[in-house]
């Protein structure tokens, strides 16, 4: 049986989950339809989700259509949670996007469409709520295509739209033949001659044709419907069979695959999810996620259960890996599993109301930062703070709810602050050297810094003899190296750099007889971890850095005669304009915006606009920072203060 793996997506409110209870029902795998409002919903499964009536991580289930098995993800529609999305896209086969009948096209829908064709997700379309009052699903089509670019083709019509009793009925194969043959016509050169010359072409034909041009992203089948009612929803079924292609991988190749969900089991062993690309994985094979490699104790295969093995195209649920994080790749990395979702650009001190919380706050949000590993727990020691990375105001309340009610710790949040980050402005060296001037450690370490292209991270690398160095020792001042950039001249993560080992030297015992150091004394993997953070410090400073801030791409239509008033407004929060173009009595601007200032605009807009303004944004880049470079508190022992650092160090190591 064929397996393909699908996502529903959709702006929050959309009739995303209402959509995926009526598939599962009428697949018959429950026997009765969840509520989104009662929260008796299959795939919003924590309390929190039932009771705000959103989904927040993803859920998978699974069921059967004409021979196939479908593997259903449902995803997160809030935007403070599209790095949950992007992560699920990575490992679908093709998606669903579900677009109201009564709102239309939302801000949330057109970063999910533009997602799913950067990433060439094959994509069906289903307008909903054609039951509700104030449905115009052929005024939405239109907006579809005049806003989001794309070919939608219209394969299913209403009657009495906007009243519980629309009726959905798919066109026929004469009245489908020209709009689909005038779709395809561009990519299919045998079909812009028909289409030319008025030659007719066989429905089996142009089904064939249009399947082919779903699978290459080119068209959007769309079809209209209520998951209320399930008026258009068995047409929509069918196409999902028939209209996006299955999971393709060898099952002899090497395994390979990606981990896109974390999650526990009742005993709280952790589980991952892992959508396999290639090859075969069996119980009690040791297997290669991310760095380390551990024995899988346990497979559950959606859509069959407990097994032996899970195989190319299919989901697993994974026991026994106990390091493994969402995003790691298992095995050899697969095409594509390259990060692609959007960074947190927001950041914020939680703090638990009763001090002696502070211990399993800290718990907590470890085990949360497995689900979720953007949210990138700091620990300030110092200050004694704790600070997590955001996307939004909504995801400050999830993770507050979150720990109240499953951990039994109540917090409180500091003002969310914009997360930057620094990179090399030019090459830097520096190097301690054993028994040398005040260096107290039994190590010598020399590193080089300099600028790597942006986007490639922390590389390191040896300019060293290979051997000159027991491995242990090298393996402690990679990591360290990689730990202690995570704190720059300014306090912001360092990233985009080459660092290399230029120099090296270690004592063995009663190898030397310096009289500084006793002679039975041999150097530590703790001697390079903590000489490492001066070199490095000091071959950054001599390197300097510049600080870039997060700017969000935004899309923004205005009516005509508002655009002087808005276009100052954004000339004022330094965003960039990027491109105009008129559209009737409406504008539409696209740019960049400083994520600093988005609060701002989205605050201004609707009084500059008269409320008719649509603003959408999704992260852009990182960009040098205007004006003097913002400071963040550091959370280390401080190796640009050596006075400072060695007393902090000296004092820890001799506790």
């Amino acid at each position: 049986m064929r397996t393909l793996n699908l996502g529903i997506l959709a702006h929050v409110d959309a009739g995303k989950t209402s959509l995926t209870e009526r598939l599962l029902h009428d697949a018959g795998v429950i026997d009765e339809i969840g509520s989104v409002d009662a929260g008796s919903t299959q795939t919003d499964t924590s309390t929190l989700e039932r009771r705000r009536g959103i989904t927040i991580r993803s859920a998978v289930v699974s069921f059967p259509i004409d021979g196939v098995t479908v593997n259903l993800i449902d995803t997160p529609g809030h935007p403070d949670f599209i790095a949950e999305v992007e992560r699920a896209l990575a490992v679908l086969d093709g998606a669903v996007l579900v677009v109201s009948a009564v709102e239309g096209v939302q801000p949330q829908t057109r970063i999910l469409l533009r997602t799913l064709r950067r990433m060439r997700i094959p994509t069906l379309l289903f307008v909903n709520k054609v039951d509700r009052g104030g449905a115009h699903p052929d005024r939405v089509l239109a907006d579809v295509a005049a806003k989001l670019d794309v070919v939608p083709v219209a394969m299913t019509r209403v009657r009495g739209a906007g009243t519980r009793s629309a009726e959905v009925t798919p066109y026929g194969p004469a009245e489908l033949a020209p709009s689909v043959l005038a779709a395809l016509a561009e990519y299919d050169d045998e079909l812009l001659a028909a289409y030319v010359d008025g030659t007719p072409v066989s429905y089996r034909r142009l089904r064939a044709a249009l399947a082919a041009a779903v699978a290459q992203v080119r068209v959007h089948p769309a079809y209209v419907g209520s998951a209320i009612t399930g008026a258009g929803v068995a047409e929509l079924t069918a196409a999902i069979a028939e209209l996006l292609p299955a999971a393709a991988g060898d099952e002899h190749a090497p395994a390979a695959g990606l981990v896109f969900k974390i999650d526990r089991d009742p005993a709280g062993a952790k589980r991952a999810y892992v959508r396999m690309t290639a090859g075969t994985v069996r119980v009690r094979e040791r297997l290669r996620v991310g760095a380390p490699e551990a024995k899988v104790t346990a497979i559950e295969v959606v859509g069959r259960g407990p097994a032996q093995a899970v195989v190319a195209g299919e989901i697993g649920v994974l026991a026994g890996l106990a390091e493994a994080r969402i995003g790691d790749a298992v095995g050899d990395p697969p095409p594509g599993a390259e990060r692609v979702f959007a960074p947190p650009t927001l950041s914020t001190v939680v703090s638990p109301l009763r001090p002696g919380d502070r211990a399993a706050l800290h718990a907590a949000l470890t085990e949360l930062a497995d689900q979720d590993p953007l949210i990138d727990l700091r620990q300030d020691d110092v200050r004694g703070e704790i600070h997590v990375s955001l996307y939004g105001e909504v995801q400050k309340e999830v993770i507050a709810a979150t720990l109240a009610e499953e951990y039994g710790v109540v917090v409180t949040f500091a003002d969310t602050a914009t997360i930057c980050l620094e990179r090399p402005a030019g090459t830097g060296e520096a190097a301690e050297v054993i028994a040398t001037g005040d260096n107290p450690f039994l190590a010598t370490v020399g590193l080089r810094v300099e600028p790597a292209p942006v986007g490639s991270g922390v590389t390191f690398r040896l300019g060293v003899e290979l051997g000159s160095l027991p491995y242990s020792f090298v393996r402690a001042i990679e990591e360290t190296v990689h730990e202690a950039l995570g704190q720059g001249l300014h306090g912001w993560r360092v990233t985009d750099c080459l660092v290399t080992l230029t120099r090296s030297g270690y004592w063995a015992r009663q190898s030397h007889a310096h009289a500084v150091f006793d002679k039975s004394m041999s150097s530590t993997a703790g001697d390079f971890r903590n000489l490492t953070p001066l070199v490095l410090m000091a071959a950054l400073r001599e390197a300097g850095t510049r600080v870039y801030e997060p700017a969000l791409r935004f899309h923004l239509d205005v009516p005509a005669d508002t655009y002087a008033a808005v276009s100052t407004l954004l000339a004022k929060l330094r965003a960039e304009i990027e491109v105009t173009v008129p559209r009737g009595d409406t504008y539409r601007l696209t740019g960049l915006v400083p994520a600093a200032r988005v609060h701002e605009l989205e605050r201004r807009l609707p009084g500059l606009s008269r409320g008719e303004g649509a603003l959408d944004t999704a992260f852009g880049r990182y960009q040098p920072v205007a004006g003097p470079p913002p400071e963040r508190a550091r959370t280390d022992a401080n190796p640009l203060d050596r006075r400072e650092y060695l007393l902090r160090v000296q004092r820890h190591v001799g506790a």
